[in-house]
């Protein structure tokens, strides 16, 4: 096929033609979805060149198990649950923790243009709190999902993505005005 005709294929149609196979088809796959997959693993607190070999991994896996992509869901939420969980595995055997920064003394950087940087406000959550915001909101696992693949009790992890969830907003709304009373002294 054609590179060009591959763009005009669903994705569910190219998974469906690389579980047959198709390196090529599965290649347009990857490149549709690979910098979300990386994105979801940085945000996750996977330094650049560790997200780049899991997502590496991720699409691997992803290429030998493509005929189990049955099309219930999307293809990159598919892809993005096996990174996490790689990244998961990768973490608890080498024993990698990131430290716990206490959101009270994490600064968020604002950008000149006073937009807030998400990746640096998950900087704020400590690691458990973040990698339960990333696998829900990122990789679309459910909580029952997450609680299996970090071993973790339900609740617990409720808890974490909700408590994660409070911290960021927090964090990224705009400073509140005073209420339209004046602060001025004068």
């Amino acid at each position: 096929m054609r590179p060009s005709l591959l763009r005009d294929l669903h994705d569910v149609e190219l998974a469906a033609q690389a579980a047959a196979g198709g390196r090529r088809e599965y290649g347009e796959l990857v490149r549709r979805h690979g910098s979300a997959v990386r994105g979801l693993l940085r945000r996750m607190g996977a330094a650049p060149s560790l997200a780049d070999d899991v997502a590496q991994d991720a699409f691997l896996q992803g290429f030998q198990r493509c005929s189990e992509f049955r099309g219930q869901g999307t293809f990159a939420g598919w892809i993005k649950k096996i990174a996490a969980r790689l990244y998961l595995k990768r973490v608890a055997r080498e024993a990698r923790y990131v430290a716990e920064v206490e959101a009270d003394e994490a600064d968020v950087v604002v950008d000149h243009a006073g937009f807030m940087d998400l990746d640096e406000a998950m900087k704020t959550l400590n690691e458990t709190e973040r990698v339960c915001v990333s696998l829900c909101h990122g990789a679309g696992m459910s909580h029952p999902e997450i609680a299996a693949a970090m071993n973790l009790p339900l609740g617990t992890v409720k808890s974490h993505v909700k408590r994660g969830l409070d911290k960021l907003r927090a964090r990224l709304q705009p400073a509140q005005a005073s209420g339209g009373r004046s602060t001025h002294v004068g």
